[in-house]
């Protein structure tokens, strides 16, 4: 998957703290049952499209979504999701860079691509189409407990993802305070170009005599599978009539194939040494991880709100991260104002090595990866979201972000002589919307 999937498929594990983090904002605003429901409209609707890119020509993309929603009253609600996102561009394959030129089979086996001295070696034949559905029904059960059903389905040309989720929540304390236990399924195959190539087997070099042999010696078969089974426990408490806060704990397990088909490992004889070709990357075949986070929403004399959130995840890879994150609505009659800042580190998992030497290979060496979004990195993100309510019911907005991703790790690896510039992602993004 591109650059892009991986950070939306972030976003779609959490669909799970989407749903706690809604029943936070439902009671921010005033618990549902203070609402009148001849006072809703039976649909509402947000329309919006996402604009993405990458600097130095790298992966592009354009989102159109579409969110409807029935109100049948207060409290039960039928959400219907349509997106449908292109990406085009170029996408780091994993390899070294080098003074010299390098060139690679591209993944399907059907031509080359290559990358200057100096370079970072980019895939530019990254074409993609994505278009994903879900649904979403919520629902009272009686008076102190609610519940959600829903469920998704993506597909694209290498890649098709289905999957449920469900949720029930209990009001305790005069609704003041929200326990909620949520679940999910997805069940994803995976499809790449040419085939699932075999971990840490070496590319086919393109236009050599025993090429078709050797591409197909690579290949382990044309699809694969993985299971990921998400859960979440949380509780959301109202501090006063100003201030909510809540905090959950999500376990995610992945099963089946996880590593990523495009990406490549650079082999060299030794450290310091001379390039002896390339390896695809190699990943377990299971992952787990944890989270806990909390977040606080304070809405000041004014009426200003003060949105701040913390999380941490840690797997049995290896991998730590942090994520900082603090929102500012300044509200000024009509219009508001949203800044945005967000902090995020993470270490690298313990089998991330920038480059790979003939010795390790054959000292045995299973599980492999060189792709820096599985390294050490550090991330920042500075947004600004406007808005400028029409009417009660009508809204017009648009968020616009910067995103700067820098590598952290290469200073603690030995340097090949021929080259190592550090992984860098700068980004910026857009999103313009209507709610009606």
């Amino acid at each position: 998957m591109s650059e892009l999937r991986k950070k939306d498929s972030a976003l779609n594990a959490s669909k799970l703290g989407g749903t706690l983090a809604a029943i936070g904002c439902a009671l921010l605003q005033g618990m549902p049952n203070q609402v009148q429901a001849g006072e809703l409209e039976k649909w509402d609707f947000d329309a919006a499209v996402l604009l993405y890119a990458e600097s130095d020509s790298r992966v592009q993309a354009i989102e159109p979504v579409i969110s409807a929603t029935r109100n049948f009253d207060s409290e039960t609600k039928l959400n219907l999701k349509l997106a449908l996102d292109t990406l085009t561009g170029a996408s780091p394959n994993g390899a070294f860079t080098s003074d010299q030129p390098q060139t690679f089979t591209r993944p399907s086996g059907e031509g080359q691509y290559s990358a200057a001295a100096g370079e970072l070696p980019l895939d530019d034949s990254f074409r993609d189409t994505r278009i994903a559905t879900s649904a979403q029904w919520s629902a009272p059960l009686g008076r102190d407990w609610a519940y959600s059903v829903g469920g998704h389905f993506s597909t694209e040309h290498d890649y098709l993802s289905m999957g449920g989720n469900a949720s029930v929540s209990r009001y305790l304390n005069q609704k003041n305070t929200t326990l909620t236990l949520a679940g999910g399924l997805s069940l994803d195959t995976i499809s790449p170009e040419g085939g699932i190539p075999a971990g840490l087997s070496p590319m086919a070099v393109w236009g050599s005599s025993n090429f078709d042999n050797d591409f197909a010696a690579s290949r382990v078969g044309g699809d694969d599978d993985k299971t990921v089974t998400d859960l979440l426990l949380g509780v959301t408490q109202v501090i006063n009539r100003s201030t909510i806060m809540q905090f959950n704990y999500s376990l995610n397990l992945s099963d089946g194939y996880l590593t990523d088909p495009y990406k490549l490992v650079s082999v060299f004889d030794q450290a310091g040494g001379g390039l002896q070709g390339y390896r695809y990357e190699a990943r377990p075949d299971s992952r787990t991880k944890q989270a806990l986070f909390w977040q606080t929403r304070h809405q000041l004399a004014g009426g200003d709100v003060v949105d701040l959130s913390y999380r941490y995840q840690f797997d049995d890879w290896g991998m730590n991260s942090h994520t900082l994150e603090m929102k500012y609505r300044w509200d000024i009659g009509q219009h508001y104002l949203e800044p945005q800042v967000r902090w995020y580190t993470q270490s690298a998992v313990d089998f991330y090595q920038p480059y790979a030497t003939s010795q390790q290979l054959s000292a045995g060496s299973k599980e492999l990866t060189a792709d820096y979004r599985l390294g050490n990195f550090d991330a920042w993100t500075l947004g600004l979201r406007y808005g400028y309510q029409l009417t009660a019911k009508q809204e017009i907005y648009t968020r616009l972000s910067l995103y700067q991703q820098t590598s952290s790790n290469f200073s603690s690896a030995v340097t090949p002589a021929s080259g190592s510039d550090l992984p860098k992602t700068t980004a910026v993004m857009m999103i313009l919307g209507y709610k009606f």
